[in-house]
């Protein structure tokens, strides 16, 4: 379950300012006599400011003046009067809009307080910091915001943790710039012209460094503070001047950082936040002795407020907690021990796809899903996103080989919307922030969990939902690893097949065409009668025609649910008896196909009851296969409306030559032989030699696909 250690009370300032706003109090109804009193008291004002000159007042400007001043002094205890007087109605006193507009937003407030108890009111931010939140449509603090604030505020060293997209940025943020300017770390911290950071924040990426230092630089900005952001890629020599001019917060990557530090330009003498932001990232990016010389350049550590945030929590970056955060650390952690560790948010597909097929599947999956919104595309090359980003319309690609203008331009534009499709390696997968995620898609699963889990995490973010798809070769995938360690139950789902997208196409195109202007009829009318008399075709149908052609298409082609290649399509093999090998399916295939159909099919798998395989066929040789499959005896082939479970399997090794083992196609006891075809792509066969002696084998699957 989640949880977190903190404080154990708030400070008396959070209680004063959540202080409850006392009514007035309501006067008492004056008795008949003490109104009577009132009365003739009024009474007598008045008849002295209107009767004439006083008899012994010889001289008639003193009159004058007496008269105007006893008018004024009348005036005034009169307003005076009204002003003590209460309304019997409301209790509150009369003339006293600004009282009932200060009592009015207190109200308003202590509401939003008791609605929702992560209302920024609850919090000790100061009015700058609130305003500028409120800018960004921030109303209320997210669960890992709202758990670390007073932790991180009231000085306390923490470890957090929570999934991807859930906040962690502005959970370390929004604390540390209120304890500058308004928390105990106010009265040490350097101030004037040269002056020393007082945060240093560490991450592994250049997005990620740049991503957090706009969120110091907005709110910062509205306290005061000056921050600045190194990494590498770009020249030494304005960083320097930065740091030599005086900065508050310093962002960074390692490897810059370190050589900063190695040629003077950073002091930390002063320093009173040190954060590492995506920990488990910096060990798997090969960070982990730069970090470890950064955090020991601060030579009194008890001064220094340290924070560790990770989506997980590898070994090391546990020895990096017990090393350098105090031992009364405390942790907050929003994953505990929940299988669960992507985001719930998001809706998890995975699609079978062959390497050949994904750009002409990805723009039809684009199509269906994203609803509109961006795409995050991801590759484990970068060789990969820069040929698939040349190949989709409209998509830019973003790697480590790309120089860092670039790439800073690239973010720039897809933030902005100038175009909805970005091609990337992983040097997008951590921390980026970008509004209308709504799709991710991954060409093959990830080598690591953590990957996955990083990745379909740019969308769903903020509370907003989102869409993550993975493509898998069934051949040689197996994603039931990450399914099972990440606690995620995929959607098993076929390719989108081209009539479907078609659809969708077709009504985005008849919504365009009710769009256009009719002021266009006149000038098209006697071409659209003209067709219309000369066609046989019905005029719906020519209609149909028109909206297919309006939306780029002129056929409609079939696709493989197994591979999503066009012009395929999928076939379910099954003989009767159990089938332990793809080259026990060539064959049966062999008995009533020439040998040219055999090798023509794509794709072959095995179904996870052993007891079929299922692959492509070119859609101009089905009839061939399903004729010969009713004169082979036993042997039955039917087109797939649905793809069945699949046998997964582990990458295989080795060459040539099968090995032993208990693996699926691994030799089962017998061991590996030398291959039964002369191209050797299955080894297997009737070799010996296995664990248990000799025997059968069954083959070490090893096709080249």
């Amino acid at each position: 379950m989640p949880s977190i250690v903190v404080s154990e009370s708030q400070s008396p300032e959070k209680k004063k300012s959540m202080k409850k706003v006392e009514a007035p109090e309501i006067m008492e109804d004056s008795s008949p006599a003490e109104r009577k009193s009132k009365k003739e008291k009024k009474s007598n004002k008045k008849t002295k400011l209107t009767s004439g000159p006083d008899p012994d007042d010889s001289n008639t400007d003193n009159y004058d003046k007496k008269r105007k001043d006893l008018k004024r002094k009348a005036l005034e205890d009169d307003t005076e009067e009204e002003r003590s007087q209460t309304s019997l109605e409301t209790g509150e006193p009369m003339n006293s809009s600004k009282k009932k507009k200060k009592m009015k937003v207190g109200e308003n407030e202590k509401k939003e307080e008791e609605q929702n108890p992560n209302a920024l009111s609850n919090f000790r931010i100061s009015q700058p910091l609130r305003d500028a939140l409120k800018e960004k449509g921030i109303e209320a603090l997210f669960p890992i915001q709202a758990m670390t604030f007073d932790t991180i505020f009231d000085g306390s060293d923490l470890v957090g943790r929570a999934r991807t997209g859930q906040g962690k940025t502005l959970a370390f943020v929004l604390p540390i710039l209120e304890s500058l300017t308004n928390g105990q770390t106010k009265a040490s911290r350097k101030t004037g012209y040269g002056r020393p950071p007082s945060v240093l924040v560490l991450l592994p990426t250049r997005e990620l460094a740049t991503q957090v230092f706009s969120d110091f630089e907005v709110y910062g900005g509205a306290l005061g503070l000056k921050s600045c952001c190194l990494y590498g890629g770009t020249p030494y020599q304005p960083q320097q001047v930065q740091l030599k001019r005086g900065v508050d917060i310093v962002i960074g990557t390692p490897g810059r950082i370190k050589d900063h530090i190695e040629r003077g330009n950073i002091d930390f003498s002063a320093l009173k936040f040190r954060v590492l932001d995506e920990a488990d990232e910096m060990l798997r990016m090969g960070f982990v002795e730069d970090v470890e010389l950064i955090l020991g350049k601060v030579e009194d550590a008890s001064k220094v407020q340290t924070l560790l945030f990770s989506a997980t929590l590898p070994d090391w970056v546990k020895r990096i907690a017990a090393r350098f955060l105090k031992p009364d650390k405390k942790t907050a952690d929003l994953v505990g021990n929940e299988k669960m560790k992507a985001s719930t948010s998001v809706r998890h597909i995975v699609i079978p796809c062959s390497a050949s097929a994904r750009s002409q599947l990805i723009p039809d999956i684009i199509s269906c899903y994203s609803s509109g919104g961006r795409t995050i595309i991801f590759t484990e090359t970068k060789d990969s996103a820069s040929t698939l980003a040349g190949l989709l319309p409209g998509a830019r690609a973003l790697h480590g080989d790309i120089q860092q203008a670039t790439r800073e331009v690239t973010l720039s534009g897809f933030r902005s919307g100038k175009f909805s499709t970005l091609v990337a390696t992983n040097v997008a997968a951590r921390g980026l922030d970008i509004d209308d995620v709504q799709l991710i898609i991954q060409c093959e699963p990830p080598r690591d969990v953590e990957a996955y889990i990083h990745r379909s995490g740019r969308t769903g973010r903020a509370g907003k939902t989102g869409v993550a798809v993975m493509l898998y070769d069934p051949r040689k995938s197996n994603f039931s690893r990450i399914e099972r360690e990440s606690g995620v139950k995929f959607e098993h789902l076929s390719a989108p097949q081209p009539a479907d997208v078609a659809k969708a196409a077709g009504a985005e195109a008849a919504e365009k065409i009710t769009e256009i202007s009719d002021s266009v009829i006149p000038v098209f009318k006697a071409a659209a009668e003209e067709l219309l008399n000369s066609s046989e075709l019905s005029p719906s149908e020519l209609l149909a025609k028109a909206l297919a052609k309006a939306a780029g298409y002129t056929e409609i082609k079939s696709r493989s649910l197994l591979s999503s290649m066009e012009n395929y399509v999928s076939v379910l093999l099954e003989c009767g008896r159990p089938v332990y090998t793809p080259s026990f399916v060539y064959g049966v295939l062999r008995r009533f196909l020439p040998e040219e159909k055999v090798e023509s099919i794509k794709g072959l798998a095995l179904t996870a009851d052993g007891n079929g395989a299922v692959f492509d066929v070119a859609t101009e040789d089905l009839d061939s296969f399903l004729t010969g499959s009713k004169n082979a005896g036993g042997v039955k082939i039917e087109v797939v409306k649905s793809l069945p479970c699949l046998q997964e399997r582990e990458q295989a090794r080795g060459g040539r030559f099968g090995g032993g083992g208990r693996g699926k196609f691994s030799g089962g006891r017998g061991g590996g032989g030398f291959s039964n075809r002369r191209d050797g792509k299955f080894s297997g066969g009737r070799g010996g030699g296995g664990s248990r002696g000799g025997g059968r084998g069954r083959g070490n699957y090893r096709r080249e696909w």
